[in-house]
């Protein structure tokens, strides 16, 4: 059981959309937060309607997200949790092909955008019995994959991000952990895969063997409901004594 209210990042599709409705089922009060109309889609799928609260949201811009967490808390009373999942693949080169601004809007998002959410909501975070922040990094942030610059130095960031916040916000009972998925199935993990395939000249399913499932101990990309399970448990009660973690969901790749 989820308690409370769960702001959500990157909610319009993919394992945002999936987290938010499994949060919703669970019991909490849910907003859904991206800058897509999809979040209106992804809202109507949760059979809750008055548990549930579609917000357009710039995670890149503080004006956006202070406005999104002020009209969650005027809505539901206050915010329990915060899952920090908007991100981009971002570029997929060598570093000197990589553009400037390809590496700023890497960072933006999958950075700058955790911190000014969670800025943002700390002050209601601390004031929760139960506070929570669950960020969404990857094992790339631990072991990174070639070509893959921003993307894996952003990811590295996370789990320095986690950690430092764990112990800032730990005077007040909020804990913080971040969820490091392997690769998920769905359409971004396609896009990279499609990507690797013409960066090494291989095809699709080799480009998929070589890069992501033949090191894995269960041989095969992991699936979306593996991720938001973790968050659903790191957002519960069962979960109060979990802080400082970055916390593998990767089919067996990474062991640190």
């Amino acid at each position: 059981m989820v308690t409370g209210t769960a702001f959500v990042t990157g909610a319009s599709q993919g394992i945002g959309r999936e987290i938010a409705q499994t949060l919703a089922e669970r019991g909490a009060n849910v907003a859904l937060a991206a800058r897509g109309d999809g979040i209106y889609e992804a809202k109507s799928l949760i059979d809750a309607p008055d548990c549930t609260l579609a917000i357009k949201t710039d995670v890149t811009n503080e004006a956006s997200v202070q406005a999104a967490i002020e009209e969650t808390v005027a809505t539901f009373g206050g915010l329990d949790c915060l899952v920090n999942n908007a991100g981009i693949a971002g570029p997929t080169a060598p570093i000197e092909q990589i553009d400037r601004e390809e590496w700023e809007r890497t960072m933006n998002v999958n950075v700058t955008g955790m911190f000014l959410t969670t800025k943002n909501a700390a002050p209601h975070l601390r004031e929760s019995d139960q506070g929570t922040v669950v960020n969404i990094s990857s094992i790339s942030g631990k072991r990174p994959l070639k070509s893959r610059t921003p993307y894996t130095a952003s990811k590295m960031a996370v789990i320095g991000l986690t950690r430092t916040l764990a112990f800032e916000l730990g005077d007040d009972d909020v804990t913080v952990n971040a969820v490091c998925p392997g690769a998920t199935r769905g359409p971004r993990i396609e896009n990279v895969i499609e990507k690797q395939a013409a960066s090494r000249s291989v095809d699709y399913e080799t480009a998929k063997r070589e890069v992501f499932t033949n090191d894995t101990a269960l041989g095969q990309l992991v699936d979306p409901k593996d991720i938001t399970e973790m968050v659903a448990f790191l957002a519960s009660d069962r979960a109060r004594h979990i802080t400082a973690q970055d916390l593998n969901v990767d089919a067996g790749t990474t062991w640190y």
